[in-house]
C-alpha cells in the first residue's frame, strides 16, 4: 500500500499504527489472513514479539519493523554472556588447585 504521509511526532505506538492501517482501508483480520497468521497471535503483537506479524504490518505500511518497534530491534541472539568473556576469577576451576588431601 501507500507509505504513510508522515511519521507521528512521538514515534509509532499501537494507536497510530492501528489508525494508519484503518486509514488505508485494511483490517487486522484481513491482514492476518493475508500473512497466514491466526488473528489471536496477530493481535498479540502489541504485548510480545511476533516477527511474522511485525513484518506483515511493516510491509503493508511500506516501513521497516525497526521503524515501528525500535525497542525490539536489532534482534539479539545471546542474552546471557558466557564466562569466557568475563575475568579469569569468574571460573571456579581457575580459582584454586584441586584438594587431593580430602579424598
Amino acid at each position: 500500500m501507500a507509505k504513510p504521509k508522515h511519521s507521528p511526532p512521538d514515534g509509532w505506538d499501537r494507536f497510530s499504527i492501528t489508525a494508519e492501517i484503518h486509514r488505508q482501508g485494511m483490517t487486522f483480520g484481513e491482514l492476518a489472513k493475508r500473512a497466514g497468521i491466526t488473528i489471536k497471535s496477530f493481535s498479540q503483537v502489541w504485548t510480545r514479539a511476533n516477527r511474522k506479524a511485525e513484518k506483515a504490518i511493516a510491509d503493508f505500511l511500506n516501513l521497516e519493523p525497526e521503524d515501528l518497534w525500535p525497542d525490539r530491534y536489532p534482534i539479539r541472539s545471546a542474552r546471557i554472556l558466557s564466562s569466557k568473556h568475563e575475568a579469569g576469577a569468574a571460573s571456579q576451576k581457575a580459582a584454586s588447585a584441586p584438594d587431593r588431601k580430602a579424598a
